[in-house]
Order: structure tokens, then C-alpha cells, then sequence
């Protein structure tokens, strides 16, 4: 009988961390899938996590788990179909470890991800985004950081995981003004600052007058804001934008969607996308796909370079000739 406590161990210490050294944000999505399962299974087992077996941990309980996310805690397929990408890693890796558990870790393996509809990026006009930025109060200290915070994101398209990440020596502001991050993947990269949002930052460093090392967006204590913290602003602002600009009343807004403009004006600019796909720090140029199915200008413009089509289109009907040496053969 195979205990599934010291596997899930070696799991994170072995794999995750030392062999595949995955970001804090993998350790943790990982982590909070397996708290769910083993609460899960706590429930329906009557049996304490530390006291689980290996076979118990089945296709039949992994499935029911899965049903239970999307029925019970009303996740998404999202939200779902991660939960399982992050329980099959861990069957791959103990496959190798028990061959004697080999069928039912296959079973798990063979679990299919479950398809889901794609909606249309959400992403702001110009009239959107100035109504947006002017929503804080400037005559106050939060209202001038929650403005640069705001330009900032949806001028270089950096997610909140980034923004807040964001230390004050992580801006360049002389020659070729530019923004320094690690984005996902631990991927390094440097996106340019336009002359305005370099002006505007300047101005928060000048007010900020603290280290390099402090956060650049910080809270009322001089911590990193959390993403939530973001999420929190940015619907606040969008819900005063909403009173001068009607539209945005049909948009969700948050900072994802700040990201998404970002990359839709700079592909209504004419960028290339694998010029995009470096500047939002994208795998692979395939995901600005996206961005290209949700800007609809961009199909209007497509179109009237066509000809247009006859207004009154005619069956072709062939000659009596014609007929006649068909039928001839």
C-alpha cells in the first residue's frame, strides 16, 4: 500500500522546485489545486490527507473532483481544465516512481481536457481609455499613483503580476526611456515608454523619494500593492469612467483588459506581431491571433479593399450548342 503523502512531497521539493525550478506563481497554482483535492477527498473518504493511499487518489475521484469544481464552486472550464493540467503533472512524475500503479495513472493521464467557447478580447477605444485615466483624483497622493499606475499599464500592456512586482530601479527614464521586468516564464524584458508616460513617471519618482529597491506602485504603508489591490482600483475607476463614457457600460474592464489595449492599438498602429508577441512577452506569436479576431476596424478596413460584387448575380445557363454536343457523346 503506497502512501500519497511522501510522493506529493517529492513532488513539489523534487520536481517542481529543484528539477524543474517553477515561478512562485506555478508552485502556488499547483499547491492550491492539490489543497482542493485532498479536501475533496477528505470528504468523501473520511479519511485525513496525511492518512490517503495512492490507489485511492483514482479516475473515479479525480473526476468527481473535477464535476464538483465547475458544479459546486462554479469555476470555469479554465479554472478547471488547470486544476487537472496540475494533477496530471504530478501522475507523470510518480509514473516512473510506481510502475505498479501504472494502469490507473494511465487512466488519469488519459483524462481529457474539456473544450470551452472563446470570447472577443476586451479592449478600450481612445475615447474609453482617456475617461478612464481621467477618473482619479490627481489632486490627491493616491489619485497620482493609481493615474500612473493606470497609463503605465495600458501604455506597455504589463500584467498586474508585473505591475505590482515593479520596484522603483526597475524604471529608466534618460536616453530610450523604457520599463525593466520579469515577466511569465521568468522571462526577461525591457518595453520603451512614450514621452508622456515617461513625464508622468518622472513626476511619481520625484514625489516618491525612496529607494530603488521600494515597490513603485506602493500602498498607504509603502508595501507592493497586491493584485487584488489592482483588480480593486481598476473597477472602481472604471465604474466613475462609466458615468462620462456610456460605452464602457457593455465592457468588463480589468487590468487584463488595460493589457489587451495595449496590444490592439499597437496592431491598429501597423506593429508586426512577433514585434507585439516581444513587447507583452508572449511564447509564441500565435497568441496575438487574438487580437486580430477582436478588432473589427482592422476587418472594415480589409473589406473595402475588395471589389465589389455585382449587384445582380446571374445562374450560368449553357448554350443550346453546348447541350447539344453533350448530349452527342
Amino acid at each position: 500500500m503506497t502512501a500519497l503523502a511522501p510522493l506529493l512531497e517529492a513532488f513539489f521539493t523534487e520536481r517542481l522546485l529543484r528539477q524543474r525550478r517553477a515561478s512562485p506563481h506555478t508552485v502556488a497554482a499547483y499547491r492550491d489545486t492539490f489543497r482542493l483535492l485532498l479536501c475533496f477527498a477528505q470528504t468523501r473518504l473520511k479519511k485525513t490527507p496525511s492518512q490517503l493511499l495512492l490507489g485511492e487518489i483514482d479516475v473515479t475521484l479525480i473526476s468527481a473532483f473535477l464535476d464538483h469544481l465547475e458544479n459546486e464552486r462554479r469555476d470555469s472550464v479554465r479554472t478547471r481544465n488547470a486544476r487537472l493540467a496540475a494533477v496530471r503533472s504530478f501522475f507523470r512524475y510518480i509514473s516512473t516512481l510506481e510502475p505498479a500503479h501504472s494502469a490507473m495513472i494511465q487512466r488519469v493521464l488519459a483524462l481529457p481536457q474539456k473544450r470551452f467557447e472563446r470570447n472577443l478580447v476586451t479592449f478600450l477605444t481612445s475615447a474609453e481609455i482617456e475617461a478612464l485615466l481621467a477618473a482619479p483624483d490627481q489632486q490627491l497622493w493616491l489619485g497620482r499613483r493609481d493615474h500612473a499606475l493606470l497609463l503605465l499599464a495600458v501604455t506597455t500592456g504589463l500584467r498586474v503580476g508585473e505591475l505590482v512586482s515593479l520596484r522603483c530601479a526597475d524604471l529608466e527614464l534618460g536616453y530610450g526611456a523604457h520599463v525593466h521586468c520579469y515577466g511569465k516564464g521568468r522571462k526577461e524584458r525591457c518595453t520603451p515608454l512614450t514621452s508622456e508616460l515617461a513625464r508622468v513617471m518622472r513626476a511619481w519618482l520625484r514625489e516618491r523619494k525612496r529607494l530603488d529597491g521600494d515597490p513603485l506602485f506602493p500602498s498607504l504603508h509603502n508595501q507592493p500593492l497586491s493584485s487584488d489591490a489592482v483588480q480593486k482600483l481598476v473597477a472602481k475607476y472604471a465604474n466613475t469612467a462609466r458615468k462620462k463614457c456610456p460605452s464602457l457600460n457593455t465592457k468588463r474592464i480589468t487590468p487584463h483588459a488595460l493589457r489587451h489595449t495595449a496590444a490592439v492599438r499597437l496592431l491598429q498602429a501597423g506593429v508586426d506581431r512577433s514585434v507585439i508577441a516581444l513587447w507583452l512577452g508572449h511564447e509564441r506569436i500565435e497568441t496575438t491571433q487574438i487580437y486580430l479576431a477582436a478588432d473589427l476596424s482592422m476587418k472594415e478596413r480589409a473589406l473595402a479593399r475588395t471589389s465589389a460584387l455585382p449587384a445582380h448575380l446571374v445562374r450560368y445557363r449553357p448554350s443550346d450548342e453546348l447541350l447539344a454536343f453533350l448530349q452527342g457523346l
